[in-house]
């Protein structure tokens, strides 16, 4: 399994994500483990995630929207085909 993810960081930016295994990602950058990026920028909030059979898959995904617009991730996080995360304790 993979999964790629949509972070808010404390400074209103969004990070975007993939892993292999997303309850301990989180974890770890929630705890300052994760990426250099959201240690600077805790806390942070999941606000979206999509679930791919293959890790790879999930980081041609972190990929193709990593080039994208605020504007473009904002409106895959209120549309896309992933799940929206309204309560950050669904995950934890």
């Amino acid at each position: 399994m993979g999964y790629f993810y949509i972070l808010l960081c404390a400074d209103g930016t969004f990070y975007v994500g993939s892993t292999r295994n997303l309850v301990r990602r989180l974890w770890e950058h929630r705890e300052g483990l994760g990426a250099e990026y959201t240690r600077t920028r805790l806390p942070v909030q999941v606000l979206y995630f999509e679930e791919y059979e293959r890790v790879s898959e999930a980081w041609g995904r972190e990929r193709t929207v990593h080039g994208w617009t605020r504007s473009k991730k904002k409106k895959l996080i209120a549309y896309g085909p992933g799940v929206k995360v309204e309560d950050q304790s669904q995950l934890f």
